[in-house]
């Protein structure tokens, strides 16, 4: 199990106006709680929780460094359990930290690594992911950082499903067993055919020059008989 390190401060308030001027210094408003662990209130800065994010998204385990303003660090185990973003900026605009008890399984979702390159795209079909991640439910320490999916033997028509992975002791899968997770399809070619045209159906352009030139025709002669007049 990989832990990553976080530093952070305890807030004392949290109501808008200083969330807004947390935020306008450089920090994102934050809150850890679990079962048995109490609410903090907290800050930490926007820098690292984007460098974190970037790095480990939402699946790293967090020691939480909590520095509340005396001598005494509090040092707290967790997750990310939400991160809320602000639609217009992109920027972070609040954290939620979970706790984690070693002792007591969890369930996360845990990305999968594709491996290798499908016998069917080498014949000309096309490798489809269908999942990305899994469902899993097991202890902290038995969390895997991704599973490995080898496509190398899948053919033309084949997929692969959540029965078909193999995962260590310990882990549970959440997912529905006969659910796909990767399949190879045929590419399939879209034939574009030119509109046939119609016998007597006559282009909107066409038929205006024709008439254009049947009413110069019957008026010529009429032009010749005024000038025999004359």
């Amino acid at each position: 199990m990989e832990v990553t390190d976080l530093a952070v401060q305890v807030r004392k308030e949290q109501k808008k106006g200083p969330a807004r001027r947390l935020r306008q210094k450089g920090f994102v408003p934050a809150i850890f709680y679990g079962r048995s662990a109490e609410n903090i209130l907290l800050a930490v800065k926007n820098d690292e929780l984007v460098k974190l994010y970037k790095d480990k998204k939402n699946h790293a385990f967090i020691k939480l460094i909590i520095d509340d303003g005396g001598n005494k660090k509090i040092e707290k185990l967790s997750l990310i359990k939400e991160l809320q973003v602000q639609p217009l900026t992109g920027r972070f605009y609040h954290a939620d930290f979970y706790e984690v008890d070693i002792k007591r399984k969890l369930i996360i979702d845990v990305s999968l690594r594709f491996i290798g390159k499908a016998i069917g795209v080498e014949n000309g079909g096309e490798l489809q992911h269908i999942k990305r991640e899994v469902k899993v439910s097991c202890l902290p320490l038995d969390l895997p950082d991704h599973i490995d999916v080898d496509v190398t033997n899948l053919k033309i028509g084949d997929s692969i499903k959540i029965r078909d992975l193999k995962v260590v002791e310990g882990i549970t899968m959440l997912d529905r067993p006969d659910a796909s997770i990767a399949s190879v399809a045929v590419i399939k070619v879209v034939k574009v055919e030119e509109p046939v045209k119609e016998e007597g159906v006559v282009e909107e352009g066409a038929e205006a020059g024709a008439e254009g030139a049947a009413t110069a025709a019957v008026a010529a002669p009429a032009e010749k008989e005024k000038e025999k007049g004359k």
